[in-house]
């Protein structure tokens, strides 16, 4: 089992930056690719941006340029900076992990980031 611990999330105004962090725990020598998802009301969890093992990186389209993500293995962490921030960046964001034989996957709890003025 692994579990994943997200921090960092809040209410910011439009053009603002944000860091959010995910710290894993348990069984972590099985964990694969790292990532942030996040829902807004209504709709459905999306990929934000992923994170291999070895650090290759994949962005959804919305957020390349603006967002970046980071893991450092030796913590157990997962970063996710996101800078010039809008209201359509609104949602919970989820942390995700990937279990690297089965591909299961693993969720936290989530953290809410609201960007309004």
């Amino acid at each position: 089992q692994v579990q994943l611990v997200e921090s960092g999330g809040g209410l910011v105004q439009p053009g603002g930056s944000l860091r959010l962090s995910c710290a894993a725990s348990g069984a972590i020598f099985s964990i694969g690719a790292m990532g942030w998802y996040r829902q807004a009301p209504g709709k459905q969890r999306d990929l934000v941006a992923s994170i291999t093992r070895g650090g290759n990186t994949n962005y959804a389209d919305s957020v390349k340029g603006r967002f970046t993500i980071s893991r450092d293995n030796a913590k157990n962490m997962v970063y996710l900076q996101m800078n010039s921030l809008k209201p359509e960046d609104t949602a919970v964001y989820y942390c995700n992990a990937q279990n690297l034989a089965t591909r299961r996957d693993y969720w936290g709890q989530g953290t809410q980031v609201t960007v309004s003025s």
